[in-house]
């Protein structure tokens, strides 16, 4: 599987029998405004400026969805996470809006 994932390979793991962590790195003013979630997955989150602080606070051996508002933001925070380890890390690319506009109409775009 390639780094990015879409949409619809989100849904297909939120199936699996272990989901992956959607790890959100926005800031908690965006998490406030819209917010991804899929039931039975776990989700967290953690500011993409905390990530180097707080990163062993995440299972390396857990799969893990990141995303931000574009999928700029995560992209850079799943290079670090790879960097330290983590082998399962994935960038939901387009991030929370690629999710709006593909999946859930009801999460607000800003």
């Amino acid at each position: 599987m390639s780094v990015q994932i879409g949409v619809d390979e989100l849904l297909s793991l939120s199936q699996s029998a272990q989901p992956p962590l959607l790890l959100d790195v926005r800031e908690p003013w965006e998490a406030q405004l819209a917010s991804i979630r899929i039931d039975g997955m776990p989700s967290l989150l953690m500011p993409m400026g905390q990530v180097p602080a707080r990163f062993e606070e995440l299972e390396p051996t857990q799969p893990i969805v990141c995303y931000c508002h574009h999928g700029v933001r995560s992209l850079q925070v799943v290079a670090f996470l790879q960097r330290a380890g983590f082998e399962s890390v994935y960038n939901l690319a387009g991030g929370i809006d690629a999710w709006s506009l593909e999946a859930d109409p009801a999460v607000p775009r800003y």
